[in-house]
This record gives C-alpha cells, structure tokens and sequence, in this order.
C-alpha cells in the first residue's frame, strides 16, 4: 500500500466518518481508529513505521503528548473553523497535503524556511513533512505574506491540517 493509497483510505474514512477500520492485504495491515487516540497503524514485513496523530511507533510505544494548541480529538472541526476564519479575514491557507511531522527547517539548528512576516512566492518551500521516514518538502501554492504558523516545530500534522495563513499580495 502506497502514500497515495493511505491518503485515499483517510479522506474516505474522515467522508464518511468511520471511527475504527481495519484492512489486510497479503502481508500489509492497516489499522485505523479515529477519535480522542487517533492512530494509524501500517505493518508489513521489514516495515514498522506508523503514521499518527500523534505519532506512535508500531512496537506499541506509547503516542507522544497530544499539543495544547490543538485537540487531536476533533481535527475536522478545528479544520472547519479555522478556515472560515482565514476566509472571513480574506487570508489563504496553506494545508498539509500528508499526514506527518512539521518541521519549520532543513536540519536541526538550521534557520527555518519561512516566518511570520516573511513574503512568500508560490513554488517557495515553507516547511518540511517527515512521513513514513521520507522528508517532504511543502511548498507554497500562493503568493504573499506569512500572518499567521498554525502549528509548532516537531508536532504531528494530519491531512488538510492548516499549517500557514497567508495574505495575498
């Protein structure tokens, strides 16, 4: 099961708003189950990451402490509500096209991509998205400037969660 394969899975679970999910084909195992622990689980053979808010490793360590600035338990309203609020304010959201972990820099210690004031062009990497080991760069589908980071360095992101406002030019 590929990325885009699992990206279909969630936005179809979120459509139809299946709490818990559970898939085998062959050697790969899906597990899904959404809610105030949302986790979703994919084990194959040689293959034990996890993708999750928050993120967990296959093993069964435990999820690492939810962000206070954002309740896992409810992201479809949150998503909702903040992006009637960037409408009303006439700003663009930017979204994470994965579910992963938020990285605002190339590297540790590095200076981040972007920040709040910065002008943007489109095509401009913003971020980093690490999912299942790979790092994806984010980059920007509008032009403008940055108002507004909706997440913080190293937390768990879910798929269309806000991660920057901007306003156009």
């Amino acid at each position: 099961m590929n990325q885009k394969e699992l990206k279909e899975l969630i936005e179809f679970l979120i459509e139809k708003d299946i709490a818990e999910f559970e898939l085998e084909r062959g050697d790969v195992k899906v597990r899904v189950k959404r809610g105030a622990a949302a986790v979703l689980q994919v084990a194959a053979p040689q293959v034990a990451p996890v993708l999750a808010a928050p993120m967990a490793a296959a093993a069964g360590v435990p999820a690492a402490p939810p962000s206070s600035a954002q309740s896992p338990a409810a992201p479809a309203t949150s998503v909702a509500e903040t992006t009637e609020a960037a409408e009303e304010a006439g700003l663009h959201l930017i979204s994470s096209p994965i579910v992963g972990t938020f990285y605002e820099s190339p590297s540790p210690g590095a200076p981040a991509f972007v920040k709040v004031g910065d002008m943007v062009e489109v095509g401009q990497v913003l971020c980093i998205i690490e999912a299942m080991k790979l790092m994806n760069e984010i980059e920007s589908d509008f032009a403008g400037e940055i108002v507004k980071r909706h997440v913080s360095n190293g937390q768990p992101v879910e798929y269309s969660q806000p991660l920057f406002a901007v306003r156009g030019k």
